[in-house]
């Protein structure tokens, strides 16, 4: 057991790709490249305002960054 932990550890972005890659592959042939790509670009920005949530905690904050004036 602890041979696969050292194993995920070491190989972690390799294996992250491969799952991200694997299941946009499979998004495209069931949805059309055009829907996987929206897909995919919704779940980025999901993530990003996710990880953005999870470091500040205000809400406002995030949004001010996200839409600040120019």
């Amino acid at each position: 057991m602890e041979e696969w932990e050292v194993f995920f550890r070491k190989n972690r972005g390799k294996i992250l790709g491969i799952v991200i890659g694997g299941g946009f592959g499979f998004l495209a042939i069931a949805f059309g490249f055009w829907k996987a790509l929206f897909l995919a670009i919704c779940l980025g920005l999901g993530y990003f305002i996710g990880k953005r949530l999870d470091e500040e905690q205000d809400f406002s904050r995030v949004w001010e960054k996200i839409f600040k004036e120019r």
